[in-house]
């Protein structure tokens, strides 16, 4: 099972390094891993070269049998608890930080509307690892911060949020907006990767092509400290814009939210659970309808 899940990592990563970081492993051991299930299976699972890594024709066929064995065994615990369950039962819902009221009080009106299935407790969480507890069903359903690339899971979307520049305001007085020009100066404030959605690295990525080159990396995932480089006057970081985000409550004086006049991301929010388990006669199949119906129309702000 073990080398069935290192061969699912290197074939989603197509690179043995990235694989073994997903896998918290050396990629050295992961390649011998690999070795080991080729000599079992008498077959070549990949083609190796010092540039690339690809599938062979053995490793493309093995990939869906592989991720349909591991979805299986993953399920086993909460099919365990549905065959033991009361008729009541408590489920959680992942949380990221900084939902939006609007997508909150879509939340409670699935706690109501299940009641009398389920007691839906909520379960905080960075989006990579509350999507790897409803992968593994530890977790319900999710809000996760998109983009989110998991084949057991379906993902919809819910919210998109425009985002814009936190910076210093005593720089930016009388303005009501902000360009890529005026930030170029700044240093651009990347938290841990662990710690965001991935769609801020790809923010990251496309600030630095735009000539915005400052870079300040801070080992902790507390939104707080951010606002305090923010507010000292040396840097700016990417937020949500609406007023009535929670985001808005680590400001600190001296930090003001600004549109972006040439540069205009948004950060959107997915619904997520797993296929197998919204499926007719599966043990969510009740709460899953429910979240649909409330979830059902996008909201953009």
């Amino acid at each position: 099972m073990l080398h069935l899940r290192y061969f699912v990592a290197v074939a989603e990563e197509l690179n043995f390094s990235q694989a073994a970081r997903k896998l918290h492993m050396a990629p050295s051991p992961l390649s011998q891993r690999i070795k080991d299930l080729e000599r079992e299976l008498d077959q070549v699972l990949f083609e190796r070269t010092t540039h690339r890594v690809e599938l062979t024709p053995a490793g493309a066929a093995l990939l869906p049998m592989a991720r349909d064995v591991l979805e299986r065994v993953n399920s086993i615990p909460w099919r365990l608890r549905e065959a033991v369950r009361r008729q009541r039962r408590t489920v959680f819902m992942g949380m990221p930080p900084g939902v939006h009221p609007i997508l909150r009080s879509r939340v409670r009106l699935l706690e109501d509307a299940c009641r009398e299935m389920s007691e839906v407790k909520r379960w905080p969480g960075t989006t990579a690892s509350l999507v790897t507890a409803v992968r593994e069903g530890r977790l319900a359903l999710a809000l996760a911060r998109l983009p989110v690339a998991e084949p057991a899971l379906e993902i919809i979307e819910v919210m998109r949020e425009q985002l814009g520049a936190a910076v210093p305001a005593d720089r930016f007085l009388g303005r009501n907006s902000v360009t890529l020009d005026d930030l170029v100066d700044l240093s651009y404030v990347a938290t841990p990767y662990d710690a965001t959605p991935a769609y801020f690295e790809e923010i990251d990525t496309r600030l630095h092509s735009a000539g915005v080159k400052k870079r300040i990396r801070i080992n902790m995932a507390d939104y707080s400290g951010t606002s305090e480089l923010i507010s000292s006057g040396i840097a700016f970081s990417m937020t949500m814009l609406s007023p009535e985000s929670p985001m808005h409550l680590y400001r600190l004086d001296n930090v003001v939210v600004m549109p972006v006049e040439d540069f205009q991301p948004d950060l959107v929010t997915g619904l997520l659970f797993r296929k197998d388990r919204a499926a007719e006669g599966a043990d969510l199949e009740g709460l899953i309808t429910s979240a649909r119906q409330i979830f059902g129309d996008a909201i953009s702000i």
